[in-house]
């Protein structure tokens, strides 16, 4: 089922905007309505056939369905905060800061629709390594683990070509095979916290803490990992958010600093950077030529592709609090498209994100002189 425009004339959410005009299509960026039920800042956002499914600090898993936007369900209750999600047909994987993934299958049992099938590392993979003194790695001053376990929180995760990506704060990259759940490997893979991860035309790209993000690739199909490049960003600044350009060819980074900074994956050169805020930037999510990013200032910034840079074509404001997490639908909407945003103030927005073109044209009317790259060549 596509995502479609709520109905502005009615209430659709559980607080929706009152007397909302119906979109027209040369307009700016609009939020749509905002869905209220956590009791704790929102932390990720995943979208599932006609669901959207959230996840908060406080625990909860909860289900809403399109086009109405009606809570349907909870899961996931006690199981450690959930601070990343991941969709992939009716399997939905949870990261956990107990330093678990939680595998969920859609049922049509509607007594437990969404029915815990595995945990990672599953029993079976614990039970083949825990005897093996080679399996145990020392993961802090006197303490080992096994190396399929990760020993710090799950901050994100990432799918492609039939393996999972799981980055971690305790700054290990693992890969695990979609058809079994096995771990097949560890990577020390950054000197602080994993921040992001994306995946683009085989290659994988973790961002840290560590002012880096990285790109991996993989030798052949059955083969490991190795590292293709490094993307150094400003010094001393944490990279909390990484995209890739849909062609593959730029990947985005957003800095603690409050910059976005685009390398080129062809000679993984840095050829821009981007004041976008000024705070922090915690999120990213990209449609086309549109990136949009989330701030601890609130706001939501909406911004053009370029040859070799971003200029700015929106702002979306609204939520009371730092943005923690940004969502794009796949499918058009109208002349554009939706984005679902989550905040500490523990709230989800739903937004409507005109065409590129529509954007240039509706924000150049407003506001002149945009052009806030700075070219580093």
């Amino acid at each position: 089922m596509n995502p479609s425009i709520p109905n502005q004339t009615t209430s659709t959410t559980t607080n929706s905007d009152d007397n909302s005009p119906p979109i027209h299509l040369h307009q700016s960026p609009r939020s749509l309505s905002v869905i209220n039920g956590h009791t704790e800042s929102v932390t990720c956002i995943a979208l599932c056939g006609e669901f959207i499914i959230t996840a908060s600090h406080g625990k909860e898993i909860m289900v809403w369905q399109q086009p109405d936007l009606r809570l349907f369900t909870k899961f996931g209750h006690g199981r450690g905060s959930v601070k990343a999600l991941l969709t992939i047909g009716t399997l939905i994987f949870t990261a956990h800061q107990d330093s678990k993934i939680r595998v969920w299958k859609i049922s049509r049992n509607l007594e437990n629709i969404f029915k815990l099938v595995e945990t990672l590392p599953t029993t079976k993979d614990y039970l083949g390594n825990f005897m093996k003194n080679s399996s145990y790695i020392q993961t802090r001053r006197h303490h080992k683990s096994l190396w399929i376990e990760h020993a710090d929180t799950i901050s994100c995760l990432s799918v492609h070509n039939g393996l999972i990506y799981s980055g971690s704060w305790d700054r290990t990259l693992k890969i695990w095979r979609l058809s079994d759940f096995k771990c097949l490997e560890s990577i020390k893979a950054h000197d602080d916290a994993i921040n992001g991860l994306v995946a683009s035309k085989g290659t994988v790209f973790s961002a840290s803490a560590d002012g880096k993000i990285k790109a991996w690739g993989r030798l052949e199909q059955e083969g490991s990992h190795f590292l293709k490049g490094v993307l150094e960003g400003h010094k001393d600044v944490s990279i909390n958010a990484v995209v890739v350009s849909g062609d593959g060819t730029v990947v985005y980074g957003g800095g603690s600093d409050g910059f976005v900074m685009g390398w080129l994956v062809d000679g993984w050169i840095r050829v821009f950077e981007v004041c976008a805020h000024k705070m922090s930037i915690l999120c990213m999510c990209m449609k086309g030529d549109v990136l949009c990013t989330g701030s601890t200032d609130r706001s939501i910034g909406v911004w053009k592709r370029e040859v070799n840079g971003l200029t700015k074509i929106g702002v979306m404001m609204g939520h009371e609090g730092p943005i923690k997490c940004l969502q794009v639908s796949p499918s058009s909407v109208g002349d554009g498209f939706l984005v679902y945003s989550g905040s500490i103030d523990k709230s989800i927005r739903v937004w409507w994100v005109p065409s590129c073109s529509k954007l240039v044209e509706d924000f150049n009317s407003k506001i002149t002189n945009t052009n806030t790259s700075t070219m580093l060549f």
